[in-house]
Parts: C-alpha cells; structure tokens; sequence
C-alpha cells in the first residue's frame, strides 16, 4: 500500500493531529488501518497510539499517556529513519523527550507535542 499523505483520511488524520483533535485523527487513520497489510499496518499504528496517548493527555490521564507512547515507540524502533513519507526519526526523538518529561513530572510536561514531519515529495 502507498501512503497518500496529500489527500485522503491519512491527510485528514494529520490536520486534526495538528489542530489537537487527537480522537478524530485516530478515527481518520484507523480507518485506513483496517485495511493495511504489514509492515504498513505496524507502522500506521504506531502513529495511531502517539494519536491515542495525547487524547489521554487531554482527560488528564498520563500514566495511559506514557503507556500508549511506550507501546507507539516500541513499534516505531523498527522502521528506518524516513518510512512511508513520514520523518520517522525526530518523531521517534520527541516521543522519548515526552516519556523523559512524564517521568519526571507529577503534571502535564510543557513540551511541544511530536510533530509529524512529511518528507518532500520529489
């Protein structure tokens, strides 16, 4: 499967990531998921439990927070630095700052959430 990042439930599942729609980015992406064959699938769900985790952030759930990043970078460690147009390894970077953050917080870190980065289409 391709990964069309420029229009379909995967570019819509990415604005709301960027607006902090977190829950409506999982259900674009998810939909999408359903229908992946590996190793796209286990990639599309990494991004869907980075979704997953800032929703529990937002209902003030961190240890689901820091659960669901865990499970998401677990998954994304087994893919290259750049996979199906994303910018897979600053993404990997800044989910391990937000567990580092968690960590050593009793409240919400104020960091930037992880930016997913698409690569330039040649």
């Amino acid at each position: 499967m391709s990964f069309d990042w420029s229009n379909s439930a995967l570019a819509r599942g990415l604005e709301c990531y960027r607006a902090g729609e977190f829950f409506e980015a999982h259900e674009h992406w998810e939909s999408i998921w359903l229908l992946c064959a590996e190793p796209d699938k286990t990639f599309l769900q990494a991004l869907i439990q980075v979704t997953a985790a800032f929703h529990h952030l937002q209902r003030n759930n961190q240890a689901g927070t820091a659960s669901l990043l865990r499970r998401s970078l677990c998954r994304l460690d087994r893919f290259p630095p750049e996979y199906a147009g994303v910018a897979v390894e600053p993404l990997r970077e800044s989910v391990r700052a937000w567990l580092a953050a968690l960590d050593q917080a009793d409240r919400s870190p104020q960091i930037a959430f992880p930016k997913i980065s698409l690569l330039p289409v040649c």
